[in-house]
């Protein structure tokens, strides 16, 4: 039987709840929140920004592999949607890329040459703080609907109010540890993703997928795992040399996650 689409939504404020609990991973979490918003929004694509303790914007997870590319080539021409999303706390909605060649030059051509024809940002904020901004690609031509724009807005508003209610948002110190440790965390998973998609001869998206399959599989938490592939570690000699193959999830979702 087919999951309905409010199915879906519920499911996704269902999992951004399990970041009110200690033991809490928000690498893994932004990338199911990149995931959801491509299943449950007209989106080809979705990307997430954290700033770090400095201000600085870092792109922390994406749905697939390109979109996190071009999330990064977004920050190298420090212009883009997710930038204005995060610097002016307000939405960026429907921004034609053909019409956005003055706004912002760089990036409106590297987004069409990757096939993308419009994208949105979205910011991550609690009233006056702004942790970071949710970038959304469309590759096929109409207007995101005012619909899917709220359903966006709830989940980053959601993701947001999850992080920062985890720590206590007077907190600052231990806000700006957690967020840290979450763009360190995402070094390692990108050097696992290398050293696992060299390894087993699979792309960067379908080794992603399987890293996260098996930290799922085995109760880990996602950036220990990567840490261990990274390093080579005895205890993730089963991922690293097992059959040059994916798994069901990887097929599945090989495409869709990065």
């Amino acid at each position: 039987m087919s999951v309905t689409r409010e199915e879906q939504l519920v499911e996704a404020f269902v999992e951004a709840a399990d970041t009110l609990v200690d033991d809490f991973d928000v690498i893994e979490f932004l990338h199911t929140l990149a995931r959801r918003c491509v299943e449950l929004l007209d989106v080809d694509a979705a990307g997430l920004m954290l700033a770090d303790s400095y201000g600085q914007l870092h792109a922390t997870a994406a749905s697939t592999e390109s979109a996190r590319l071009l999330e990064l080539f977004e920050l190298q021409a420090d212009a883009g949607p997710c930038l204005d999303a995060f610097r002016t706390g307000a939405q960026v909605v429907n921004a034609d890329l053909q019409a956005s060649q003055q706004r912002w030059p760089r990036f409106a051509e590297a987004a069409q040459a990757t096939g993308f024809v419009s994208v949105h940002a979205l910011p991550l904020r609690l009233r006056a703080t702004i942790i970071g901004a949710l970038n959304l690609f469309v590759a096929h031509p109409g207007d995101l609907s005012q619909a899917d724009v709220r359903t966006g807005q709830a989940l980053a508003d959601v993701a947001t109010i999850g992080i920062l209610a985890q720590r206590g948002l007077h907190q600052s110190d231990l806000l700006t540890t957690q967020l840290q440790n979450a763009l360190n965390s995402r070094v390692t998973i990108e050097q696992a993703k290398g050293v696992l998609a060299e390894r087993r001869q699979i792309t960067v998206d379908q080794a992603f997928a399987l890293l996260r399959a098996h930290a799922r599989n085995y109760n880990l938490h996602l950036s220990d795992l990567a840490r261990q592939v990274a390093d080579g570690s005895s205890t993730a000699t089963e991922l690293l040399s097992g059959p040059q193959q994916a798994t069901a999830e990887t097929r599945g979702r090989g495409l869709e996650t990065a």
